[in-house]
């Protein structure tokens, strides 16, 4: 199983650096591909295999990739990736605790925001999408009516489940089922998110060491092929010895 990390705040991810060895992926928040670009040569690691690029917004405009943000916002950072390689990471989240505002100043622009994101994801070469965590199939299905909830075989892509402990209790049985079903289902390109080990933009609670140790039982039962620990910053001597365990 391979073990990956989202980076949200470089400044403060470069301290977990240090304490990685295994074969990983660095998922590097930026506002554009000059930013992400200039973050890469900072996280100098023999470890790390991949970048992806995450790309955020001002939280005026949203933060997070939804039909809610901000369209002129949106249509930059996907004009931008037009013929590019790089891959990259939609975090789908709505932009509740950013800036409420949104639901009426985008209102008129929800379906065509929609429509932009669903092209996008379908189209580009290698795109993952993080999404809120399993809920069974009717409330996926209304994920999927607000453009937050991605099919993998439909659009080609990689899906992320964030699964943060620390912020729900989730029963551990629907848990298991759940990843258990993605993987039967989607294989490779059903991943998922693990935390949150440092607190990002909205001051989460951390997860505990033994709540970790048990998500990560989990995945492995369930075949997951790749986890991604928000975030960097979080990790030291404790947590990279049990994260070690676990990778291949």
């Amino acid at each position: 199983m391979q073990i990956s990390f989202f980076v949200e705040f470089p400044k403060t991810d470069l301290n977990g650096l240090k304490y990685l060895s295994w074969p990983t992926n660095l998922y590097i928040a930026a506002r554009n591909l000059e930013e992400f670009n200039k973050l890469k040569k900072k996280f100098k690691n023999k470890h790390i295999k991949k970048f992806i690029y995450w790309p955020v917004l001002s939280k005026k405009d949203g933060y997070w990739i939804s039909p809610f943000s901000r369209r002129s916002e949106l249509m930059k950072i996907f004009e931008e990736l037009k013929n590019n390689k790089t891959s990259v990471m939609i975090d789908a989240e709505l932009p509740t605790t950013q800036n409420f505002a949104l639901y009426i100043t985008q209102f008129f622009n929800f379906f065509r925001n929609r429509k932009l994101i669903k092209e996008f994801i379908k189209d580009y070469k290698d795109v993952y999408v993080a999404e809120y965590y399993p809920q069974g199939k009717i409330i996926t299905s209304v994920l999927e009516l607000l453009g937050l909830h991605f099919d993998p075989e439909k659009y080609n892509c990689k899906s992320i489940k964030m699964v943060y402990h620390s912020m729900r209790n989730f029963r551990k049985n629907f848990i298991t089922k759940e990843l258990k079903e993605g993987v039967d289902k989607f294989d490779k390109n059903y991943l998922v998110a693990y935390g949150v080990m440092y607190n990002g933009i909205s001051w989460e609670p951390k997860i505990t060491f033994s709540q970790l140790r048990m998500d990560l039982e989990i995945a492995k039962k369930a075949n997951i092929n790749e986890v991604i620990i928000f975030r960097l910053a979080g990790l030291n001597n404790k947590f990279a010895s049990l994260l070690r365990k676990y990778t291949n």
